[in-house]
């Protein structure tokens, strides 16, 4: 992650600009004097850099919760804030320089709002979750040009990585997401999709509830697939292997094909080392059968009128309410020059929204962006805007 080690921190004026970057607002957290946030926004992105002050070691860096789509546009912010306000770097991994060639052309790089907007429609679909070096996802995209393929990914340089190969190959049926593709799968028209590739997902033994596959997921994918299409899952683990299968088993009614080390057309570098050491390969492959109704989401984020006193909305810090299909938890709060901010996660307990709520005097408002249109979200709002009228 892009980042600056720092002898002192230095703050600056608010708001100001500098180089093409705007700096917003700096927020304090009220729980911790050496952790700070500073909004900033370039080129139409906007996030936090945060603070990070210790004994013997001051870090100047990106919040992981709210980074851009371009990490050009994070190396832009940080070197901008430590020109502005002067500082003393010791150490950097922040590249200065332009965007790489590649990476200015293209147009495949998409923002969740893009999808949940005007989800594309107009020709098939096919979703790939976590796609790592990008191999399997750039042949399917280049042997099937009249089919839309969806790259989802949270690994910024393998991003990076794929992007740099749709300008080369000149794939214009390649868009790339960087979100959480649980909550992805939620605003998905039905029966568009036709197939859904999990290659190799992390197995989370000890977090189980990390993993890609579960319950609400196959939910989801049946869902968004046509009639006859596929939820790939391949993985080299014995253990997720056999949860997955007595995830899919479950259902009332569902169709599977099972596969050992079998052979597809192009296979990662890691699946490559695998094979030599002669590691066994799996393959749950769910066809689905049914035809869904049509995706259906209704309310909105807006926020009643009336609001308890900001001084008692700090007092939710560490808390947390649950409902029947969720909950809210209170994780941090932070004074602002006129107001005050909270960070929050909230939605289904298995793919939760993490977010960041502004309340100042006459106005609440989630920022940077509002949540995903997601049933679950939707939800939580509604108890967050109960919460928040006492």
């Amino acid at each position: 992650m892009p980042h600056l080690h720092i002898k002192e921190f230095k703050e600056i004026e608010y708001p100001s600009t500098y180089d093409g970057v705007a700096f917003n607002f700096i927020a304090q957290n009220e729980n911790n004097a050496n952790e700070k946030l500073i909004s900033v926004s370039v080129e139409s992105e906007d996030f936090f850099l945060l603070v990070k002050q210790e004994d013997n070691r001051n870090l100047l860096k990106t919040d992981k919760l709210t980074r851009p789509a371009s990490i050009y546009n994070v190396h832009k912010a940080l070197s901008a804030y430590a020109d502005k306000a002067e500082l003393e770097v010791i150490a950097s991994n922040v590249l200065s320089g332009t965007k790489n060639e590649h990476l200015e052309k293209v147009t495949a790089l998409k923002k969740i709002e893009y999808f949940a907007e005007n989800f594309p429609i107009d020709r098939e679909v096919r979703i790939e979750v976590g796609f790592g070096s990008g191999r399997h996802l750039l042949h399917q995209a280049a042997s099937n040009r009249d089919i839309l393929f969806i790259g989802i990914e949270i690994h910024r340089p393998s991003i990076e990585q794929v992007l740099k190969q749709v300008t080369i190959q000149e794939l214009d049926n390649l868009l790339v997401l960087d979100y959480d593709a649980r909550l992805f799968m939620e605003l998905i028209p039905s029966n568009i999709v036709g197939k859904v590739y999990v290659h190799f997902p992390v197995p989370w033994d000890k977090k189980p509830h990390r993993r890609v596959i579960s319950t609400s997921f196959i939910e989801e994918s049946r869902r968004v697939l046509k009639v006859d299409g596929q939820l790939e899952l391949r993985t080299d683990s014995e253990n997720y292997y056999a949860y997955s299968y007595e995830t899919f088993i479950a259902f009332n009614k569902t169709v599977l094909h099972i596969n050992k080390n079998k052979d597809i057309a192009v296979v990662s570098k890691y699946e490559d080392r695998w094979r030599k050491m002669e590691k066994n390969i799996y393959d749950v492959t769910m066809i689905n059968e049914e035809h869904s109704i049509d995706l259906s989401i209704e309310g909105d984020f807006e926020f009643s009128d009336g609001k308890a006193p900001l001084d008692e909305l700090l007092k939710l810090h560490k808390t947390t309410q649950r409902f029947e299909s969720g909950f809210i938890h209170f994780e941090r709060a932070y004074t602002l020059s006129n107001g005050y901010m909270l960070r929050l996660s909230m939605g289904s307990f298995d793919r939760p929204e993490h977010l960041y709520l502004i309340m100042k005097e006459g106005s609440v408002y989630y920022y940077p962006e509002l949540p995903l249109k997601s049933r679950s979200n939707i939800e939580a709002h509604k108890e967050l805007d109960k919460v928040l009228n006492g």
